[in-house]
């Protein structure tokens, strides 16, 4: 096969260029393979030359990295075009060339350490220098590529530009505290705090507004990005609610509250047909919301009676109802995908299981929804405020389909009733059970289920 033109070597070069890091990494991947004077092959030769490029662009940047997604345009907390990112980079290597050839070789003596097992030697002085230098070049405006990352910053936000010259200017900070942040969100404590207060005086001597980008850039590389908050209580203190307010750090708590406020709304508007995986969205919602409100009672002093305290509590108490009504709809809906009926005349009248035809999907669906969303919530029900109405509901149920199975397998060893139906009832049956309680008991229910329903032996014995 003939290799590409260079002119189509370089239409594909400014493909991969511009393309996401997943893009590129799934590329590589799967290029892999391809080897010789093949096409694809001087396609991988670019992909990974390429690669390897954004690697090290990416430990360079690395506290800006996670701040430099989609188009920047977030809202809700501060982010930065990718695009931007790259046009940096390429900056740098046109008007830092040797800061750049600096950190190249820092990069390759942590490459040649790690291969031979060896101490690996710090490549933050180099890095840092190029960011230094990227600071500079940002504000100065006569680099073609970084006049263009700043147009694209200035679009995605006003005051975009100076912004990302801002945290430019604290990335080596941010740099020095990421091997600890691992620490400073799992423990309490002065070993912890003091760092911390020492870090982020560091970044606000460099400019005294940097507060905020500081701890923006750390919550980027967290994840979840709110567990800053144990952070930002260390460093003052636990705060009350009143001061942090007052403060510049007052949006970080306002942020989590108002992503616990959307995620109520979507817990409320829960779609009944969506299906197993729409009740596990539902319920890891439910989880969600009862980490963050312990991280905001944890790390804030709050006062019930006014402020950020009544409003955590109105949104537990609209947790509690919501799940609390979502598990009665859970229970009504169980027994319709298992329907009973009224048998004879007799008084009192005794009901059973209607097995006349086969189960109804959308009932079924209906109620498997709920079940996935009551089972994914069982463990934050005691600190959600709804254990008891979990725990009333769990043992009915289970008493409920204990009593629905014995009915239709004593049904189908009589043969009253289509074996096919028996078992796509106890099928059913047997899904539920695995929420309810966990896969042994279902897997007992189906064994029993299939040797109630089995066919029948026509075998023939001749007596002869």
């Amino acid at each position: 096969m003939v290799a590409l033109s260079d002119r189509k070597i370089e239409i594909v070069r400014m493909l991969v260029e511009s393309a996401p890091d997943r893009i590129v990494g799934g590329l590589r991947l799967a290029l892999a393979d391809s080897v010789g004077d093949s096409v694809l092959a001087s396609v991988r030769q670019l992909v990974e030359v390429e690669a390897v490029d954004r690697l090290m662009r990416n430990a360079v940047f690395q506290p800006l990295v996670p701040l430099c997604v989609g188009d920047g345009g977030d809202k809700q907390k501060l982010t930065f075009p990718a695009q931007a990112l790259s046009f940096a980079w390429r900056g740098l290597k046109a008007s830092a060339p040797a800061e750049m050839a600096q950190a190249v070789r820092a990069s390759a003596a942590v490459a040649a350490a790690q291969a031979s097992e060896q101490r690996v030697p710090d490549p933050s002085p180099a890095y840092n220098l190029l960011l230094t230098a990227a600071a500079k070049a940002f504000r100065a405006g006569e680099v073609r590529e970084f006049k263009a990352a700043a147009e694209l910053c200035e679009r995605a936000r006003p005051g975009g530009a100076e912004a990302f010259a801002a945290c430019l200017d604290i990335a080596p900070i941010v740099r020095k505290t990421l091997p600890r942040l691992g620490d400073w969100i799992a423990q309490a404590g002065d070993e912890t705090s003091a760092p911390a207060r020492l870090a982020y005086k560091d970044a606000v001597a460099v400019v005294e507004d940097a507060g905020p980008r500081f701890f923006e850039m750390l919550a980027a590389q967290l994840n979840p990005p709110w567990m800053v908050l144990r952070i930002i209580s260390a460093i003052m203190d636990k705060p009350t609610e009143r001061y942090l307010a007052d403060s510049e750090l007052g949006g970080f708590p306002e942020r989590v509250m108002a992503q616990i406020d959307e995620s109520l709304k979507a817990i409320g508007k829960l779609d009944l047909d969506g299906g197993r995986e729409t009740g596990r969205e539902a319920g890891r919602l439910v989880e969600l919301i009862t980490q963050q409100v312990f991280e905001l009672e944890v790390c804030i002093e709050l006062n019930r009676e006014h402020g950020w305290g009544q409003r955590i509590v109105g949104q537990k108490k609209a947790l509690a109802n919501l799940v609390e009504g979502r598990l009665r709809d859970a229970e009504k809906l169980a027994a319709a995908a298992l329907p009973n009926q009224s048998s004879g005349f007799a008084r009192p009248r005794r009901s059973g299981p209607k097995l006349d035809e086969s189960p109804d999907p959308k009932a079924v669906g209906r109620a498997m929804t709920l079940l996935n969303f009551t089972h994914e919530v069982r463990l934050c029900a005691n600190y959600g405020g709804f254990s008891a109405m979990h725990a009333k509901v769990v043992e009915k149920l289970g008493g409920q389909i204990d009593h629905y199975v014995e009915d239709v397998l004593d049904i189908a060893r009589t043969g009253d009733a289509p074996p096919a139906i028996a078992g796509a009832f106890l099928a059913v049956a047997a899904d539920m059970v695995a929420l309810i309680r966990d896969e042994k008991a279902a897997e007992l229910v189906r064994r029993r289920a299939a040797k109630a329903c089995a066919p029948p032996d026509n075998s023939v014995i001749l007596d002869i």
